[in-house]
Formats: C-alpha cells, structure tokens, sequence
C-alpha cells in the first residue's frame, strides 16, 4: 500500500503537469491582448491553478441545479462559469492585471486558440483532453468484483474490407492492437437491404427491421413521406420497431437503465442524449455539464470545428486540383456537417459518454457519424475519410481508458450499421437526376396512346420529390432541439413538417442512396401493380430500363414480386428466370433480402436500383454522393463486428443457407447475438 507521503508526491507532480500546458497558454495570450499586465511567468501558474481549482469545485455545486434546468441552460450556464472562473484566475492573482472585459474575452479566444495548436504540434488531436480531468484524478481498476458492464460503440459506415485494409495502413491502431493482443475478434455480418442506418439501428436497439425499406419512403398509414432523421419521425419509426420487437419477444438493447447517445432511435434506455426520436422531450442538462462548464474544453471544440471547415476547402480543392474520379462538388451544407460531426459532436458525444460509463449505467450505445458523413461527399477510402476513420479508432482508446477506471467492468463492443459503395452518381452517369428522368418518362406518350404528354389527354403527371442527401441535418436539428427544452405540447407530438400534399396522379419519388422507390399515393398502399403501371405509364418501365446508370427495377404482379433488368427478369417468389436475370451480380442472397423487402406494407410500387459493376463493385448514388449505401452491391452490405474474444458468436444465430457461408444476417440477429452475451454477464436475465 502506498504511503500517504508518496500518494502526496503523485498527485502534486500529476498536479503541476496538468497546470504547465494552460500556464504556457495564458502566457501566449497575456502577450497577444493589451488589457492584461503580468509582472512574473510564476504568476500564470498560480492563475491556472485558480482555474484547476474553481473547476474541481464548480462543477458539483452546479450538478443538482443543471439536471432540473435543462442542456439549453447548462450550455449557457457553463460558457458564464468559464468566463467568471478566468476573471476570478485573472484578477485574484496580485501579480496579474486585467482591465476590461473585452481584454477578457480575447484571452479566453486565444487561450484556448493556443492549447488547440499546442496539442496539433505535439500531434495530440482526439477527443483525449475533453475528459483528461476524468483519467487524471482515477486509477485503473482491474475486474475487481465490480458489475458487468456493455460499451457499444457505432462506427457509422465502416465496412468488413475497410477494416482489414485499415488494420495494415494504421488507420485503426486501437482496433489492431486489441486483435493482435487478443482481447477482440472481428468478423463481418450482413446488412441486409436496405443497408442503411435507420433500418439497421432500429434492429440493433430495438431487435426489428420490418417495415422500414428506405431512409425516406412514403407511408401509406401516414399519408406522407418520412425521413427517418427527422425528429418527430424517427419516434414514428421507433414506436412501430419497438412493437414489432415485442411481439417478437425482444425488448430494446437499452432497457433496464441504459444510456442511448447520438442515435436515431433510443432502444428503450432510461438516458437518451442527443437521440433524434427523443429530442422533443428535453432532458437533463447534468450528463453536459463537463462538456460546457470546463475551461475551455468547449472553446476548443468550436476552434476545431473552425478549422475542420478550413481544412474541407482545402481538401475538396485538392480533389479538383488533381481531377480525382468520381467526385462531387463539396458545398454548402456538407462543410458545416463534416465540421459539427468531426469536431464538435465527437468530442460532445466522448463527454455524454465518459459521464454515462462514471455514473455506471450497465449498458451504453452510441454512434460516431464522422467517417460515414465524410466518405459520403469525399469517397470511400480516401485520405481525408480514413483520417476520420482515425479520429475514431483514437476516441476508442479514449472511451476504453474511462471503461478501465468506471465503477463497472465495462467490455467494449464495435459495431458498425452498414458499409459504403462508391463510384460516380446516377446524375453524372445519365446526366441527369432520377426525379428529372422520371417526370419525363411520365409525361412520356406510349404506344397506342394518343400522342398527348402522358397518354392521358395531355394530363401531366408530377413528381412530388422529397429532401435528399442531407442526412446530418437532422443530427443538427437534435442538437437544437436538445437543447431548447419545448412545450409540453410539443414534447408529446408527432407531428410532422409541413409536406406538400400530393395533387392526383402524382408519383412521389424519395432516393437513399442507390435505390429509389417510387410511390403513388393515389393508390391503395401507395403502390400499383406492374400491369397497372405500364397501363397508365407506359413509357416508365422501359425507359427506366434503358438508362444508363439504372440496374433494375422490381414491383408487384399479384403475388409475385417481378425484378426486371434490361436483358431479363426474376420472378422472387416462384424463382422463374427469363433471359439473364438482372439479380445475378449481386450475389446469392439478393433475391431474399429484396422479396423480404417488397412484402412490406411500407413497400412502394416501383424499387428502383442503380447498376452494380461486377468488378469494382462500383455503385450509383441517386443523391450527390460519391460514397453512398442503402441497397445491395459493393462494399454497402459487410458491416462489422468486433468483439472480446471470450464472448463467442452463438453458431445457431448463422445463417448457412448460401453455401461456403456462415454470416449473421440482418441487425436483428446482431441484436439477438448482444442480448446472449449481455445474460452470460448477468446484464440480463
């Protein structure tokens, strides 16, 4: 056992170590502002010991008071304790002079401007420092008797490949290190179609897919389209995964005191922070209080979020300069995004986190959206998306370093929802967008018609299409909403946006990634059976077909489900094949994830998929995305799963009906796989 001298001894050179960076930092500023005099160096360390002090004991007065104000009031709140902890460092201090509070404000800005290039220099630029206090003050607790406890962490779009190739190019250093030591294994599970988050969150969380055949789709039920990362929405899509989930005999991953952070859905927890279908309820603001209320932790986020919109102009100019292929212009909205994901909301949702694993909630899930929003507009595997990748596998260690000193014995989980797919979009290879080619095909005169635009007297036929490629938006609106604590009225309701009300004989068309479904909402279930299709429209099918760019197609004949290609077509539920069937690239478990689909209530009357290029897997995003996801082909369906290697992958939960192949198969067989080991633990029963 330690002596009490040596204990003393520790923690003033842990102590002195953890002043120098901010004392160095306020030296930078005090020369940089005019309103501050400082007679001696000594002094700036007697100042950031004022700060270090007055945050050990801010922090848990203002803990009670936060949690019954709201985040709104915390972020407020915390910015002005920062700000009077600097004044009181600044002032309290007989050899330092402060002389007005503009000088104030200029010395917090560049304070914190010089701790972020300071840590750039010394190549420290993750999400460590936002719960540095955290791992400072505590000691590494070995399974000591402490209860279980599940971290899950979602690496949003990573796929199986990408991994292995990130596993050699040091992309993924943390992940390489707990497979070489042993501690993790990793293997691939399929997502199934459609591969995109909402469909395959709402099956990790809440153990059910059905239903959910798009990011965005028209509902029949509703009379509207839904977006799944709209609030009011998602808690739409949720409440139907979770009752599919319970009839199914499945409860939510999160129930029982779990933490959902930065997810879509809540997968029933009793903490949800910045989950899309839960933003209308307000919350507490304590689990933020170490994010805003800590000297310039969320000053620096806001300087990297800066430089993050810095370094995306510079990256995308770079892929100009260079005439990288395929790629997108990279504007607008997306700057933003890829700044907030890569910067503000990684080191907020490290903090939600890190308070979740101290306050000892036996399961915590949460989702990182870094490397999928970049590799959306950037590609793949490029530099700047792999270096997001790495900020990632950095947070995981993070997150692995507060486990090891948590009051419960966390292990810690990697899953991802989906791969990504890349290649030029549908747009740059027909030239032109889906919903233009569409309203053209609709206002098409066929054979046997009488020549007028639509074969219906001259009637046109509007495409009522919906918002798309703008996924992150949402995730921006949960921050907003998060942290403004509405009416009740609203907190309660579902309602939605206003949408515009389809005019008759409308076709509504809402793309996610490479597939499209196209709706007719004049009809019963939205949808129309093929015959019916080519009778009304009759110039649709075949020049659908007969875009480049375009796969296949796939609808309804009675019972059967028909997917037409150009050369031929598959019948799904009799298994007939005429021609070459349009299924044949895209593997032996094509045809059951898109029969699985097109039995939907929510199914539309036409899929729409983009063509898959046999060789490099190469797709065609229907939105403005070089990376994109949702259907079938490439790399979009081999997610990952890393887990300890003393929990084992039950073998009656993989599926070997394709032979050669053992695979998981859908997100809720990942979730049936989660529960299994959360009751081998005793986080179940």
């Amino acid at each position: 056992m330690r002596s009490w001298s040596a204990l003393t001894a520790r923690d003033a050179r842990d102590l002195l170590l953890s002043l120098l960076p901010t004392a160095f930092a306020l030296w930078i500023s005090v020369h940089l502002v005019a309103g501050v005099q400082v007679s001696s160096p000594f002094w700036l360390l007697a100042s950031a010991a004022v700060l270090a002090v007055g945050d050990l004991l801010v922090r848990p007065l203002l803990g009670p008071l936060v949690a019954v104000l709201g985040p709104l009031v915390t972020v407020v709140l915390g910015v002005a304790v920062q700000l009077l902890l600097l004044h009181t460092a600044l002032t309290a201090v007989p050899g330092l002079d402060l002389d007005s509070f503009n000088a104030l404000w200029q010395v917090y800005f560049w304070t914190g401007l010089v701790g972020v290039v300071v840590r750039w220099l010394v190549g420290s630029n993750d999400s460590r420092w936002v719960v540095r206090g955290l791992l400072r003050h505590r000691t590494r607790r070995p399974g000591d008797g402490r209860p279980p406890g599940l971290l899950v962490v979602q690496v949003d779009g990573l796929s199986m490949p990408l991994l292995r190739f990130g596993l050699h190019s040091g992309t993924l250093t943390t992940v390489a290190r707990w497979l070489r030591q042993g501690s993790h294994l990793a293997e691939g599970w399929r997502a199934q179609l459609p591969s995109t988050t909402p469909a395959s969150q709402a099956g990790l969380l809440h153990g059910s897919t059905e239903g959910i055949p798009a990011f965005r789709w028209w509902d029949p039920e509703l009379g509207r389209v839904l977006v799944a990362n709209r609030p009011a929405d998602a808690a739409v899509i949720e409440r139907r995964a979770r009752a599919a989930g319970h009839a199914a005999g499945r409860t939510g991953l999160l129930t029982g005191g779990g933490a959902s952070i930065g997810n879509l859905f809540s997968g029933e927890a009793a903490h949800a922070h910045l989950v899309v279908s839960t933003s209308r309820a307000g919350g507490s603001g304590r689990p933020y209080l170490r994010y805003v209320a800590r000297p310039f932790v969320l000053l620096r986020s806001l300087i990297l979020t800066l430089g993050e919109i810095v370094k995306e102009l510079y990256q995308g100019w770079q892929q100009r300069v260079r005439r990288i292929e395929p790629r997108i212009a990279r504007r607008g909205w997306y700057v933003l995004l890829r700044a907030l994901t890569n910067a503000l909301l990684r080191d907020l949702n490290v903090a939600l986190v890190a308070q979740a694993l101290e306050d000892g909630r036996p399961v915590v899930f949460v989702d990182f959206l870094d490397y999928d929003e970049v590799a959306h507009h950037a590609g793949v595997a490029r530099p700047e998306s792999l270096d997001a990748l790495a900020g990632i596998d950095r947070v995981l260690q993070t997150l692995a370093d507060v486990a090891d000193v948590a009051p419960r014995e966390y292990r810690v989980v990697v899953v991802s929802d989906h791969g990504q797919a890349q290649g030029p979009t549908f747009a740059q290879v027909s030239g032109r967008s889906l919903q233009d080619l569409v309203t053209e095909l609709l206002d098409a005169a066929g054979p046997g018609h009488d020549g007028e635009p639509g074969g219906q007297g001259g009637q046109a036929h509007p495409v009522v299409t919906t918002a798309a490629g703008e996924e992150m938006r949402g995730r921006v609106d949960v921050l907003v909403r998060e942290f403004s604590t509405p009416a009740r009225s609203e907190r309660v309701s579902t309602r939605h946006e206003a949408e515009p009300v389809p005019v008759p004989d409308a076709v509504v068309v809402a793309t996610s990634g490479c597939t499209a479904l196209l709706s007719v909402p004049q009809a019963p279930s939205g949808r129309l059976d093929l015959d019916a299709l080519q009778a009304r429209w009759p110039a649709l099918l075949p020049g659908l077909l007969t875009t480049p760019g375009i796969g296949f197609v796939a609808g309804h004949r009675g019972e059967e489900v028909v997917v037409r290609g150009p050369a031929g077509e598959r019948h799904l539920v009799s298994g007939e094949v005429a021609g070459t069937d349009p299924l044949a690239v895209l593997g032996p478990r094509a045809a059951v994830d898109l029969l699985r689909v097109m039995r939907f209530e929510t199914a539309p009357a036409l899929f729409v998929h983009s063509s898959v290029d046999p060789v490099t897997g190469e797709v065609h995003a229907f939105e403005e995305q070089v990376g994109s996801h949702g259907g079938l082909g490439g790399w979009q369906n081999e997610a990952v799963l890393v887990h300890p290697a003393e929990w084992t992958v039950d073998e009656d939960l993989r599926d070997r009906t394709v032979a050669g192949e053992a695979p998981l198969v859908g997100a809720a067989t990942v979730h049936d796989q989660l529960v299994r080991w959360m009751q081998q633990v005793g986080l179940r029963p």
